[in-house]
Order: C-alpha cells, then sequence, then structure tokens
C-alpha cells in the first residue's frame, strides 16, 4: 500500500511539473533502449550479475538550462541464479539450487537532472516498479517468490550530443522482495547503460 501510494505521489508531481515546464522551461520526449547488469542481493542468490534489457520511453521537463526532471516509462528485465544453498535455507527439494529466472518490472523513475553545461547531465530520484511476472518453480507450484513492488534509488550521468542520449546508471533496491518469509532481505542492484533519442 505504501509503494502504490508513492507511484501515485511520483505521478501527481510529475504533472504538476509538466504544467510548470510548459509555462515556461522545455518540454521533449522520446524512446531509449539498452542493457541491465543487475543481480538479487541475498545469501541464498548467486553473487554475481546477469545481463538483461530495458526499454520504454522518457520526458525532458526543463525548469531552467541547468534543472529540470526526467520521468520515464520503462520495461526492466533483472536475471537471476540462486545459489548452491538455496534449498538448505527455504527447506525446498532439488531443482531450485543455481535455478534460473527472470524478473520483469515495469518502472516508472523520476530523476532530478542537472547539467552543469548542455553536453551533460548529472541524475538522481526514485524508481518505483511493479512486478509483471512471477517464477512459480522457484519455490512451491502456485507460491509466489517475489513481492509485486520495488522501490529504488537511482544516480547516474547522461550525455547529451544534440537529441541522442546516452547514459549509465547504478540502481540501489530500497525494499525487501523476498515474499517467501523473513529469513532474509533481496534487493535489486546493478548497472544500468542506455542509449535514446528525442522526437519531440
Amino acid at each position: 500500500m505504501k509503494l502504490k501510494s508513492l507511484a501515485l505521489l511520483t505521478i501527481a508531481s510529475t504533472l504538476t511539473s509538466l504544467s510548470f515546464a510548459q509555462g515556461g522551461g522545455g518540454f521533449h520526449i522520446g524512446a531509449k533502449a539498452g542493457a541491465n547488469i543487475f543481480k538479487i542481493d541475498g545469501t541464498s542468490m548467486k553473487d554475481e550479475f546477469n545481463f538483461g534489457y530495458n526499454v520504454g520511453a522518457f520526458a525532458e521537463i526543463k525548469f531552467n538550462k541547468e534543472w529540470g526532471i526526467q520521468p520515464e516509462v520503462m520495461w526492466n528485465q533483472t536475471n537471476y541464479r540462486t545459489g548452491e544453498h538455496f534449498s538448505d535455507i527455504y527447506n525446498t527439494e532439488g531443482g531450485v539450487n543455481n535455478f534460473k529466472g527472470k524478473l520483469n518490472y515495469l518502472s516508472i523513475p523520476v530523476l532530478l537532472s542537472y547539467s552543469p553545461a548542455k553536453i551533460i547531465s548529472f541524475q538522481l530520484g526514485p524508481q518505483f516498479g511493479v512486478l509483471l511476472n512471477q517464477d512459480k518453480s522457484l519455490v512451491k507450484n502456485g507460491e509466489e517468490a517475489f513481492k509485486k513492488g520495488d522501490f529504488s534509488a537511482l544516480g547516474g550521468v547522461q550525455l547529451n550530443l544534440g537529441g541522442l542520449k546516452v547514459g549509465g546508471r547504478y540502481v540501489i533496491g530500497l525494499n525487501n522482495i523476498n515474499d517467501i518469509d523473513d529469513k532474509e532481505k533481496w534487493k535489486n542492484q546493478g548497472f544500468q547503460v542506455y542509449i535514446g533519442a528525442r522526437f519531440l
């Protein structure tokens, strides 16, 4: 419920900022895609980064030459693998040690953007994610292993090459996405790289 409230607050803030930008700043929209190099932190998870994908749309809302916000709607993929002792920790029967799975999220980041020069922007902000799929085979059939929502903090750098955008970010999960029990906390974490283009 708290995550839903944060998502609604984020959307409301974005709409308010959009109205402000139309009155005197600048507004652009575009599309972007790239790679996620993520892992799920947790004792029972393999401590390794795995490649996934991201694709979506972004908006640039400029308040002035230096400051603005960049809200986005993204599809994000996290690939993971369980560790050697997953079955011992969660009392499951064979097949879940070294289990490979993937989580697909609909993500809504809203980033504060600071541009000391036109070519570069430093970005920081929150991201709300809604889980779109479940790995039913990770634990007992029908039992959900991962929570439906994820809340993260993002920070990174973006190069602005005219209408072309090239960037990198680090993503830190702030909430526990383990929905099996309270034995340990699982959190998304990793790098994101992307390329995008404005079309308006």
